[in-house]
């Protein structure tokens, strides 16, 4: 029987690259998993008002575009929650490791939605973007968490966004018996406090604020256009724009972040949900 797989779209019909490199992951990791490998349904949630029910096994919240106070009000952001919440529910009514628990990753947008709704910390919006393949550091949770197995100390993510979490709640995290697994790359010359960038709330529920499914060959591509090179160099300046593509082309970047992150994730899920299959993770 395949593992059910039900992807949250959150980009409202704008063009991304998100969504492209989740369904290409997916589908490589479903060819590693015995027997049936992955059942894949998408849901629109910000331009359809499409929410999953729990009939799925395992759920990923995508990024997407704007303020993740943008839903206030709107139907969506309501019945977005109301999942959220059931789907927490769930899982507190069913014992620890079991195969009737939901799983479940929240990427970038959706894990500031994440956020906001457990009220994990301050979603506030950046002084100034952060754009490029960025040094993430893990703290001493974030180095015993399986989800960045593979990976080194600081590792790099993709991270593009003008919103961020900080002053992490504690009163919450040890509520939710969670915990804050990785922070951004510390800058001294800034009087700001570092950011989070991955937040665990339950042994099934996790949040990344950067793209765990970027991949550097499709980025590259993307790039490599014209028009968004002109772009970066006017925003960000050249020097900005060749450590972008530097960091794309070298292995010790990005990639060993694309072939760890998610996969970890699937790994853990189905090691819980369908213990008979092994899901082979080439992580470095």
């Amino acid at each position: 029987m395949p593992l059910r797989v039900a992807i949250l779209d959150l980009y409202n019909g704008e063009p991304n690259q998100g969504m492209r490199a989740i369904r290409e992951l997916l589908v490589a990791q479903s060819a590693k998993l015995g027997g049936a490998g992955l059942d894949v349904v998408e849901f629109d949630v910000r331009r359809l008002g499409e929410v999953p029910s729990l009939q799925h096994d395992i759920y990923i919240s995508s990024g997407g575009p704007g303020s993740p106070y943008d839903g206030e009000g709107h139907r969506w952001e309501h019945d977005y929650f109301m999942w959220l919440d059931h789907l927490w529910n769930h899982n507190e009514r069913e014992p620890r490791h079991s195969d009737r628990r939901k799983h479940a990753l929240f990427i970038c947008h959706s894990y500031q939605m994440m956020c906001r709704f457990f009220a994990l910390g301050r979603v506030n919006e950046r002084k100034s973007e952060s754009f490029g393949v960025m040094k993430t550091h893990r703290t001493e949770a974030g180095r015993e968490d399986p989800l960045f197995d593979g990976l080194p100390d600081p590792f790099y993510a993709a991270d593009f966004r003008h919103w961020q979490v900080v002053e992490p709640s504690r009163i919450m995290l040890e509520e939710l018996r969670g915990d804050v697994l990785a922070i951004e790359k510390e800058r001294p010359h800034v009087p700001f406090e570092r950011a989070t960038m991955a937040i665990r709330i339950s042994d099934d529920i996790a949040g990344v604020q950067f793209h765990p499914e970027a991949d550097p060959a499709g980025m590259e591509i993307h790039f490599s256009n014209p028009d968004r090179h002109a772009h970066i160099v006017k925003h960000h300046g050249e020097e900005k724009y060749q450590q972008i593509m530097h960091r794309l082309r070298d292995e010790d970047f990005l990639k060993r972040t694309h072939d760890s992150v998610l996969p970890n994730f699937l790994r853990d899920a189905a090691r819980v949900l369908r213990p008979e299959s092994q899901l082979v993770v080439a992580a470095t």
